[in-house]
């Protein structure tokens, strides 16, 4: 097979890409001008220049491919604003649809996310049928993911044959940026993380997930949705799991969501008066946290085969990559 994928530079782009190769098929990639290539460099890739905005370069890619995976995608807590997230994760979204249909590809996988899912208050694992509503989204990032899952589905409605997968919380090699996840690892790592809120997160293998995107083309049902995850764990669990993993002493400070929502709009304000100054706590992650992102992946365990490495698993191979990658001692 012939795929094309946007977002290959990514963290769950890279992955997929390298999925793809390993499988045997033949890769093009979109990247954008500037764009870090690292996750790409030294594979046998043909590698597109272009946006998700330039329609000409999403044909081109797509020109004589069988599937596409469109994984790019804006996720950040910090540093965007609205209309940023709106044009790039929704309307992006558009046009990736709109060559594929004009380029009449056999399959597109939508990589969506868990963020346009409902959640159990009971902090029962939800599956797919868990109704998440654009009112219930909180920020722009998975305001923006829930209208891009409409497009896709609204596309699917058209004849276009795509199959919509949802990673829940992905760690693992190749993170490279790192994603909000991965920093919470990486601050551990470096002792930066003095306490801890009462959450729950889905952990996955980010090899888990990319598996999950080839599965879901090859035995994936148009129109349907995929939780692509893993375990279950509170965010104590991993970080425990973390200090077993490094041999890094464990973090024992639980900090009420009271006093983490206070010190978030303290953080906000240093960043505002220090660009260089990242925020590791925003009113949005705080409101995001008292919630238990719970999840259940059976659906695509039984339909698609997706593969479960555990947790501990998952989270040494974080640790591994960032060590022998500079960003942990």
């Amino acid at each position: 097979m012939r795929a094309f994928v946007t977002g290959g530079t990514g963290f769950i782009g890279g992955a997929v890409v390298r999925r793809l190769l390993e499988a045997g098929h033949n890769v093009r990639a979109l990247v954008r001008p500037g764009s870090d290539t690292q996750q790409l460099d030294g594979l046998p890739v043909e590698q597109v220049s272009g946006g998700l905005s330039d329609a000409d370069s999403l044909r081109k890619g797509m020109a004589g491919c069988d599937w596409v995976f469109h994984v790019a995608a804006l996720y950040s807590y910090w540093g965007h604003g609205e209309d940023e997230f709106y044009s790039t994760n929704v309307e992006g979204t558009r046009q990736v649809l709109e060559a594929a249909l004009w380029e009449n590809v056999a399959r597109l996988v939508h990589t969506s996310s868990i963020a346009t899912l409902g959640v159990h208050a009971d902090h029962t694992p939800a599956t797919e049928d868990a109704v998440g509503t654009l009112a219930g989204r909180i920020g722009p990032y998975q305001r923006s993911k829930f209208l891009a899952e409409e497009v896709a589905r609204d596309y699917a409605g058209q004849g276009l044959p795509v199959v919509i997968v949802n990673p829940s919380t992905p760690v693992g090699v190749g993170d490279h940026k790192p994603t909000p996840t991965g920093q919470i690892v990486v601050d551990f790592l470096n002792g930066r993380m003095f306490g801890y809120v009462d959450t729950g997160l889905n952990i996955a293998d980010v090899e888990d997930v990319a598996a999950g995107h080839l599965l879901a083309a090859e035995r994936g049902r148009v129109g349907e949705r995929y939780i692509l995850g893993g375990e279950n764990l509170t965010l104590k669990q991993v970080l425990d799991l973390l200090a077993e993993i490094s041999g890094r002493p464990p973090v024992r400070l639980r900090i009420p969501h009271t006093v983490a929502a206070a010190w978030s709009y303290v953080d906000v304000t240093l960043a505002r008066l220090n660009p260089r100054h990242t925020p590791a706590a925003t009113p949005e992650k705080v409101r995001l946290s008292r919630r238990y992102e719970f999840f259940d992946s059976g659906k695509a365990v039984r339909d698609l085969g997706l593969p479960q490495t555990p947790a501990r698993e998952a989270l040494r191979n974080a640790v591994e990559w960032y060590r022998a990658h500079g960003y942990a001692p």
